[in-house]
């Protein structure tokens, strides 16, 4: 397993957009637009908050799943947005020994 699987995903997201929606998820969330890969990623945030809630032995492996979920619903966000996930580890690698409140600061003046 690496970090390639996220410019693998992208792949996978790009040769979606040209399938049938009658043979893949992801090319009818494509299809119905921006407002419905918003609800999902929505429907996945309240199901990893209630993951996290819970008190159950299976916890650890809720968080894990449905943050999965949420991971792909965004990356279908970045992808319907002609964004690729490279650009967001970019993001992340800039941010990298930055303190929390020193970046906020920065937006700040932006």
């Amino acid at each position: 397993m690496s970090e390639d699987i996220l410019s693998r995903i992208d792949d996978i997201l790009e040769i979606r957009k040209r399938s049938s929606a009658d043979k893949s998820y992801t090319k009818s969330l494509f299809d119905k637009g921006i407002n419905e890969i918003l609800s999902k990623i929505q429907e996945e945030s309240e199901e990893l908050i209630q993951a996290a809630a819970s008190n159950d032995s299976d916890n650890r492996n809720k968080i894990i799943y449905e943050t999965a979920d949420l991971w792909f619903h965004v990356m279908v966000l970045l992808s319907n947005e002609d964004i690729k996930s490279k650009e967001i580890l970019q993001e992340l690698e800039k941010r990298f020994g930055l303190s929390g409140l020193d970046e906020k600061a920065s937006r700040k003046e932006q």
